[in-house]
């Protein structure tokens, strides 16, 4: 007797329709698993007959094979526990056939189902495919918000089988729980003087421009650089399913979030750690968990440089590939680079207030950890001094909420009708192009910078004024 279920795999930043084969045979008591699956997904048969056997429904002492197809993919985590459970007793004839429904679930050794990483991933399969799916009831409001999707929570296996014998249709789906934009905690409007530096994170949010600010201690780099997620516009319904996806590829969350990612990893972090991978199915790395957000490099020179170039190819194309155990898995890697960093070991080389105590061959060293390509990728880089008492005096400067409002619009505008670039601008970037000012790459940029700023001031077209404060924004490091 044979009967399939339909569960998912995250692969990359998507997700992968399985369909979980139930074949129960005549011989004597035996259960076989196939179909490449990891050390979570063999020890599933324990869990499945405990289960079975707890919520009061006979588990056939027959042999049962289980096949989790297509069988290439590897398999991963506890979430196939409830598919299986569910596809044994269809094949034993004790409920009807779920093949209508993607399933997900871990199954406690009581018949209590928990969410996992995959519970997002089943309602967005349901989404595409236009099908119910079940999972944990703990998890269903909040991946009910999927557009699209239609979710039925259950808490227990036997609640799971009632549920398939009278038919989903005959019950409502889960109301999804409202998205809610986050906290960032931090305002803007507690970083006083450093006006250049804010409009900086003010056009860096507008534009997804990265962004270097570099200059001595106390000067208030990194406090600049963690206020940059109060002034981000919430996530579009779309990139909230993108960001949901990897961060459940790694196993951070479940549900979804308008609040973009903030990344901030210790200079210590391995590279597979920055980019993705890990000994068995691959995982998402730091430029992946910042997807649609903003990855923060504090101390950005104290990062071995062969980590720092490994995040020139992310930040080119927008994803990363990884390839581990003969499947090859892309995630997505959009993302905000913002880095901080000291000008040398001691980290006052041409400071104002306090003399450099290190030699000129430790400063060219410090500063060649950081390639000349991937500086060349910043489109933003400030000099952040030190200030003195009269930063503090003075009306406060504008909150996170003011500039939030003229980000969003800009990016509206960005969005929709870009501005243009005008002939004197055009004229202003080749003449730096001819004088060695920029490359070509730099140009670009520079063009980009210069539209992002017409937009922030509401203007139709990039004039050389724009293109002027561009320029002053990307200052020699």
């Amino acid at each position: 007797m044979y009967a399939a279920t339909t569960s998912v795999a995250l692969v990359g930043g998507d997700v992968r329709p399985v369909e979980v084969q139930v074949h129960v045979g005549r011989q004597a008591d035996q259960f076989k698993l196939s179909g490449l699956p990891d050390t979570a997904v063999r020890e599933a048969k324990d869990r499945v007959r405990a289960a079975v056997m707890s919520s009061g429904i006979h588990f056939p002492n027959r042999t049962v094979t289980v096949n989790l197809a297509p069988a290439h993919l590897p398999k991963s985590g506890t979430d196939f526990d409830l598919p299986i459970a569910l596809g044994v007793l269809a094949a034993s004839r004790a409920i009807p056939r779920p093949a209508d429904a993607v399933v997900v679930g871990e199954l406690a050794l009581d018949g209590t189902i928990r969410g996992g990483a995959s519970t997002i991933g089943a309602a967005v399969l349901s989404a595409r495919s236009g099908r119910p799916c079940l999972v944990a009831s703990g998890s269903a409001p909040e991946v009910a918000a999927v557009p699209g999707a239609r979710v039925h929570g259950v808490s227990t296996l036997a609640e799971a089988v009632e549920l398939l014998r009278t038919g989903l249709s005959h019950h409502a789906a889960v109301a999804p729980e409202s998205v809610a934009i986050g906290d960032a905690g931090t305002d803007l409007s507690e970083v006083r003087g450093q006006d250049l530096a804010r409009r900086a994170i003010e056009v860096a949010a507008a534009g997804g421009h990265h962004l270097l600010l570099h200059g001595p201690p106390g000067g208030g780099k990194t406090m600049l650089a963690r206020r940059l997620p109060g002034i981000l516009p919430p996530l579009s319904d779309e990139q909230a399913v993108d960001v949901a996806l990897v961060h459940a590829a790694a196993g951070l969350r479940h549900g979804l979030s308008r609040e973009r990612p903030f990344r901030a990893p210790h200079h210590t972090a391995s590279r597979a750690a920055l980019v993705g991978g890990g000994s068995g199915v691959a995982v998402p790395g730091e430029v992946s968990l910042a997807h649609h957000g903003v990855l923060f490099l504090d101390e950005m020179a104290e990062f071995p440089r062969a980590n720092l170039d490994t995040l020139r190819q992310p930040l080119e194309d927008g994803h990363v590939t990884v390839a581990r155990r003969g499947v090859t898995a892309t995630f997505p890697s959009s993302f905000r680079l913002v880095a901080a960093t000291n000008p040398c070991p001691c980290g006052y080389h041409d400071d104002r207030r306090k003399p450099c105590v290190c030699r000129p061959a430790s400063v060219a060293r410090y500063r060649q950890r950081m390639s000349g390509p991937l500086l060349d990728r910043f489109d933003l880089m400030v000099k952040v001094d030190r200030l003195g008492s009269d930063a503090a005096r003075g009306p406060a400067p504008e909150s996170s909420s003011e500039i939030r409002e003229r980000v969003v619009r800009a990016v509206a505008a960005l969005d929709d009708d870009p501005p243009d670039v005008d002939k004197e601008a055009r004229s202003l970037l080749m003449t730096a192009l001819d004088a060695g000012l920029l490359t070509a790459r730099g140009v670009d940029r520079v063009r980009r910078v210069a539209v992002t700023i017409a937009a922030l001031d509401g203007s139709e077209r990039a004039a050389e004024d724009h293109v002027a404060e561009a320029m002053a924004l990307r200052s020699d490091w």
